[in-house]
């Protein structure tokens, strides 16, 4: 005691319970302890002493601490032999600590036992089997006790149970001997050991017996059959036991299963042969596993089905297995007490049982008691409450000797569970031991009451920060030590009392708490700890942030498998905390992008996840977070697409052609199940082959199925949901039905000849699978119309011929199917008929009505039906085109352009009629029309020819419509007769307004012999639009709509790119875009053959909305030029567009002399011209000296290369003459003429692709092959648009 006088410590209260043993505060959120503290010591189990820099309190090494127990020995040991015997037995104290033990209540010294050992400092002791030790010597019930001079602390009882080997007793093994159909048991019987085995029964190869709803194993170990089969007959059932704790596996003696067959099955209604007693009780042990079994017999095999009478299975705990055989209820509660009935059924009946269940339990502790630490004077209570079923007894010890065997102390009681000592003294220091113990089991609990005199110290250090956000929970600690135990208060920084605010309350270890903490909380606290020794304080400062927020979270979401979702999250945080972020996770755990998967993307606010499958459902969930808090919203993602699945796919109820077909469902994928497909595979005519047997709704899990005779049939489901069906479920056991006569009778029967003279008789054989017998014949019978005998044949298939028939006869046919099992129901009589031959009949009487310009009625009679020979088809109609009587200034085309008489294909008229309406002809058009009649062998004569002429209609837009600006506002309109007149053409109409008016046309009447017309008088500079129609005596046509314009257009403006787009050898294809909204453009195409020499030729008109022009019978090899030019009506001539081009292939030979062709003259003419030029330059330089003035000469190259070329000669120059590439503009009505020689592009070659803007002007450029570029005043004029993009017409 007085080793205790003294002692500077920090230590709790008498009535607050020191750290570890009684109530801590909540760990914080708010922030990290203080680095400061140097260590923590155990004062007993109870007391933690800080030492560190910052607290002034020596601590001596030599403290006391009462003993307790890290490591007690196990409750149960079972050992086999050879296997070694540890009982674990350690504890913590100061002084050492000692330690004892008991055997069976009695002192057990492990020094004068052999075999057993104990190291110095330890308790465990070590007790080795071998060497003539027999473990069966150790095995009772062991204790330890670890001692001090402070008290002396009690472990729990440990029983050592030693065991042999198992091994089976020898035992004859009788077979097992019933009838087809009876019930069965194949006893097991394992070797009773303190640890169950796991039972196996297994064949002589080593392969598990299949068990089923008609084949189970219980409990027990035996192998029970509700009813047996010839297949279970065999002579090697054995029962194998695995043993856990030697890890061996024993066998039982084969069992042999003799099955003896029987023509007669008895229906049999459930019987239970598990369990034996009806009713039952069972008692259960809380938190434990409750099983129940009900194994019944009967035939057919019966289901069982469980229900608990005193309301729903538990939740999650509850299981059914075994077939259904088994319940089991995991971690059984007081709730679970009650009545559980299975009930056994089959169609004979039902068999029911009821288990009364209890619910008892082993001690567990509702209050434990846990050690104090003490000043002299306390009082002290020590509570220790258990609960059991039975209810426990309870039993107090001080350092392990029974209280009651203690004298009688005054200061100490018992009361309401507690053990209370007054007024304690330091040698009231001890280890109090509670027991608490009913048949269950018991449970032992070690506390100490340490009575030590302590002054006043706070552990927790001075100047603290603590820093929450708001609305959190503050904690402000203030650990105290000391005895007796130091009272603490709070206050605020103005020193009032901090639990006047109702958000606080302060625990009993000096911890402060405040909560949904406000802005205003800011600031210091100071803590005052005080005993009857001393008085102590520290400040504590209270640091308020800003709530982090999010301001959109994610939302639920469901996608189709494959797909991708994105989830967002936008949130809001303080900005004067550092560390924060948002992260994401799934199922509360945290996701990361991976380097080598793309399966998710985190954004700075978005969350990715794609190539969605049925793993990735599931809560995903956004967590905002810093370094003091965190907010988190989530979102639930639900995966759809087929259904899983079905499994366990069993066959009930069967009967002859009938069978009931059950499954569990599988996983629908977040889309209900709409249908379940019934598939079936028939292995004996289709085998490998799966077909739709049936389909029943979603919510039905069965299905009563329908069979043919003679089959062997195997059954798969397919569940279907909104996304369509799933995959297949695996195969069902087989299913046979016996043979039987055909249900069905061939279809399609028919009676056709395809001579005169025979009638074949066919029809639709049966599918296999419609036989319901290994094979089928068919009796047929047939037998003219109005004849009384019927003629028969016998035949494997079809056909049947008749032979000898008269020319299209009627017959009646039957035919029936036979097996050897019978016929067939009687068949359905046909009518069929011999062969056709081709009709003689004729239509007469054709009459035409003619209904409008394009269709006539046209009606017939058939009196002589009987030449039909056959089924009357229809009939066709010919119709021929013929030339008009007349010639007409309008002409109608014919139907196909051609000139002469016109065959259309006929038209078939379907079924047995006298009229028809045709629709399709021309107005205004002369036809033959002639009919045949057709049967099913050909069709016959033509009938007498009927001539008509169509009705004239209203005519298409006039042809080739044109339209040229005139001078003095006048636009010249220019056309053809339309391309289908439909009827003789009395006048044309003429119409215009401005294109931004609706309303106001003027109308003009043109006579039919006038096709072009002058339109004066119009507004300058203004848009409009023209409508031109023809009109016959059926009305007006559609008009012609043409957008013009009075402003003054160059030609180019209704082209764009005009380009060579394709040369051959003999030909060459021109293209242009028409520009949109501009007038159509005629022009002339004019072509020379450059290599020939010979002049310029026209080859006729194009038209700018054409787009096209096609030059052919060109020769090959040769190079031509071509150009396009404009005839205006004032007479002159406009070339907007000239090129070269040269065809493929090899030039034609000439049959020329070279001195007359023309290479050959430029050749000596260039060499002449060059000789002079020299001669010309030698002069100057002769008689100049060598000089010659530089602007003179830039002078001369300027003009002379800018002013034309006459006559192919160097002309004089002369200012008067007119510069054509200045800015002035011709004359309007001026002739333009081509600039430079015909050989302008020769040099350049190939095509010229020319472009132009919307005002004209010129953007392309020439491309040659010769190295020269267009460009500047080097260009030759002839081919440069600049001139003619500015002429106006």
């Amino acid at each position: 005691r007085s080793s205790l006088q003294g002692v500077l410590a920090a230590g709790s209260s008498a009535a607050v319970p020191p750290p570890g043993f009684s109530e801590e505060a909540r760990p914080s959120l708010l922030g990290k302890m203080p680095s400061r503290v140097a260590s923590l010591l155990l004062l007993g189990p109870s007391v933690l002493l800080l030492c560190g820099p910052t607290i002034a309190i020596q601590l001596p090494h030599d403290l006391w601490k009462p003993p307790e127990f890290t490591e007690e020995p196990e409750e149960q040991i079972v050992v086999f032999p050879n296997d070694d015997i540890v009982l674990k037995c350690e504890a913590t104290g100061n002084p050492a600590v000692t330690f004892r033990w008991t055997k069976d209540g009695k002192e057990f010294d492990p020094r004068k036992e052999p075999g057993v050992t104990r190291q110095n400092g330890s308790g465990t002791l070590w007790i080795v089997t071998y060497n003539g030790n027999v473990a069966t010597k150790f095995q009772g019930i062991y204790r330890c006790y670890a001692s001090n001079p402070l008290g002396t602390a009690m472990s729990r009882e440990s029983r050592v149970v030693a065991e042999n080997a198992s091994q089976w007793p020898k035992e004859s093994v009788s077979a097992v001997e019933v009838e087809e159909g009876d019930s069965a048991i194949l006893p097991c019987n394992p070797p009773p050991s303190a640890l169950s085995p796991r039972i196996y029964w297994l064949n002589s190869k080593i392969i598990h017996i299949k068990q089923n709803e008609r084949v189970t194993m219980g409990q027990d170990g035996n192998l029970y059959f509700a009813n047996v089969e010839l297949s279970d007959s065999r002579p090697d059932y054995i029962c194998n036991a695995h043993f856990l704790g030697p890890r061996i596996i024993i066998q039982k003696e084969p069992i042999e299963l003799k099955v003896k067959p029987t023509n007669s099955f008895l229906m049999r209604k459930p019987r239970l042969m598990l369990p034996e007693r009806m009713p039952s009780s069972h008692m259960a042990l809380q938190g434990k596993t409750l099983t129940l079994e009900c194994i019944p017999e009967g035939l057919p095999t019966p289901t069982v089905e469980w229900v608990y009478k005193d309301g729903l299975m538990p939740l999650n705990r509850a299981v059914i297995e075994n077939f259904n055989r088994t319940l089991r209820i995991e971690n059984v509660t007081e709730d679970d007490d009650g009545e559980y009935q299975c009930t056994a059924h089959n169609a004979g009946g039902y068999a029911q049982h009821t288990y009364h269940v209890t619910v008892e339990a082993a001690p567990y502790w509702t209050k434990k008691p846990v050690s104090h630490i003490y000043g002299p004077g306390e009082n002290v209570r020590l509570p220790c409450e258990a609960y059991g079923k039975p209810r426990p007894e309870m039993e107090w010890r001080i350092n392990g000797i029974p209280l009651r065997n203690l004298p009688p102390e005054p200061r100490r009681m018992l009361q309401r569970g507690a053990l209370i000592i007054s007024q304690v003294e330091p040698n009231d220091t001890a280890v109090i031991q509670c027991h608490a113990h009913n048949k269950h089991g018991s449970i032992l609990a070690n506390a100490y009451i340490y009575v030590v005199r302590l002054p006043a110290q706070i552990l927790t250090p001075d100047n603290m920060s603590y820093t929450v956000v708001e609305n959190q929970t503050a904690f402000l600690h203030c650990k105290t030590f000391g005895a007796p135990g130091p009272t603490v208060k709070w206050f605020t920084e103005d020193l009032y009392p901090a639990l006047e605010n109702n958000r606080t309350f302060e625990f009993t270890n000096g911890t402060l708490q405040l909560e949904q903490v406000q802005w205003d909380d800011a600031g210091s606290y100071q803590c005052l700890a005080k005993n009857d020794q001393n008085e102590v304080s520290i400040v504590a400062h209270l640091i308020v942030k800003r709530a982090t927020k999010i301001l959109a979270g994610p939302a639920n979401a469901k996608v189709v498998k494959g797909g991708s979702v994105t989830f967002r999250c936008e949130a809001w945080f303080d900005d004067s905390i550092p560390k924060r972020g948002i992260k994401w996770q799934w199922e509360g755990r945290v996701i990361k992008e991976l380097d080598d998967s793309d399966k998710y993307f985190i954004g700075n606010t978005t969350l990715t996840i794609t190539d969605l499958d049925y793993s990735d459902e599931g809560v995903y969930t956004c967590v905002a977070w810093t370094s003091l808090d965190s907010v988190k919203k989530s979102a639930r993602l639900l995966v759809a697409g087929l259904p899983g699945p079905v499994f366990d796919l069993e066959l009930s109820e069967q009967q002859e052609r009938q069978v009931k077909l059950t499954w569990t469902p599988g996983d629908d994928h977040n889309s209900p199940i709409l249908k379940y497909y019934v598939l079936f595979e028939e292995s004996i005519f289709d085998p490998g082959q799966w077909h739709t047997l049936t389909h029943v709704p979603g919510n039905q899990p069965w299905a009563v199925l329908h069979l043919s005779p003679y089959g062997k049939y195997r059954f798969r489901v397919q569940a279907a949901n909104a996304y369509g069906r799933g995959n297949q479920s695996d195969s069902s056991d087989l299913y046979e039905t016996g043979p039987a006569a055909p249900e069905l009778n061939p279809s399609g029967v028919k009676g056709e000849g395809n001579e005169t003279s025979n009638m074949i008789i066919t029809w639709k054989p049966l599918s296999p699978m419609d036989w319901n017998a290994p094979e089928v014949k068919y009796h047929v019978q047939w037998r003219q119309l109005n004849e009384p005998d019927w003629n028969e044949a016998e035949a494997a298939g079809p056909p049947v011929v008749v032979t000898g028939t008269k020319t299209f006869s009627p017959y009646l046919i039957k035919v029936q199917a036979r097996n050897q099992f019978g016929s067939g129901p009687d068949p359905e009589v046909i009518k069929g008929y011999s062969g056709e031959a081709r009709p003689e009949a004729t239509p007469e009487n054709v009459g035409v009505e003619e209904l409008n310009s394009t269709a006539i009625r046209l009606s017939w009679s058939l009196p002589n039906v009987e030449k039909i020979w056959g089924h009357l088809k229809g009939f066709k109609v010919y119709y021929t085109w013929l030339k008009p009587e007349r010639e007409h200034s309008c002409p109608q085309p014919p139907p196909h352009g051609h000139h002469h008489q016109d065959r259309r294909d006929p038209l078939l008229v379907e079924g047995n009629v006298s009229q028809v309406v045709l629709g399709v002809f021309r107005p205004w058009t002369r036809y033959r029309i002639e009919m045949t009649v057709v049967n099913g062998k050909g069709e016959g004569p033509k009938s007498e020819a009927t001539e008509l002429t169509m009705l004239e209609g209203v005519p298409s837009p006039p042809d080739a419509v044109t339209m040229e600006l005139l001078p003095n506002l006048t636009v010249n309109m220019q056309w053809k007769c339309p391309k289908y007149p439909n009827g003789e053409i009395l006048k044309y109409g003429l119409a215009y307004h401005l294109a931004n008016e609706t309303e106001g046309d003027l109308i003009i009447d043109i006579p039919e012999s006038q096709h072009s017309y002058n339109i004066a008088g119009l507004v300058p500079n203004a848009d409009y639009k023209f409508y031109l129609w023809a009109a016959t005596k059926a009305g007006p046509g559609e008009p012609y709509i043409l957008e013009g314009s009075t402003v003054p257009e160059s030609v180019l403006l209704s082209f764009e790119n005009i380009t060579t787009a394709e040369v051959g050898e003999n030909f060459t294809i021109i293209r242009w875009i028409p520009q949109a909204k501009r007038r159509d453009v005629e022009f002339s195409v004019h072509i020379m053959d450059k290599t020939d020499g010979e002049p310029w030729r026209d080859l006729g008109k194009a038209i700018s909305s054409k787009g096209v022009y096609v030059i052919s019978d060109l020769q090959s090899g040769k190079e031509y030029r071509i150009r396009f030019v404009k005839e205006h009506r004032n007479g002159t001539n406009e070339t907007f567009w000239e090129v070269a081009v040269e065809t493929n292939g090899p030039e034609r030979v000439s049959q020329k002399g070279f001195a007359t062709e023309g290479w050959f003259i430029g050749f000596v003419s260039a060499i002449v011209l060059l000789i002079l030029v020299l001669v010309l330059l030698c002069f100057i330089k002769r008689s100049k000296g060598g000089k010659y003035s530089v602007k003179d000469k830039e002078d001369t190259q300027v003009d002379s290369e800018a002013r034309p070329m006459k006559d192919e000669t160097f002309g004089e120059y002369s200012d008067n003459e007119e510069k054509p590439f200045t800015s002035s503009q011709p004359s309007l009505n001026g002739d333009i003429k081509a600039l430079g020689s015909d050989d302008s592009l020769a040099d350049y070659g190939g095509s010229v692709d020319v472009q132009f803007n919307e005002d004209g002007s010129f953007i392309g450029q020439y491309s040659g092959h010769k190295g020269k570029e267009g460009g500047g005043n080097d260009s030759s004029g002839a081919t440069s648009p600049t001139n003619v993009a500015a002429a106006l017409e």
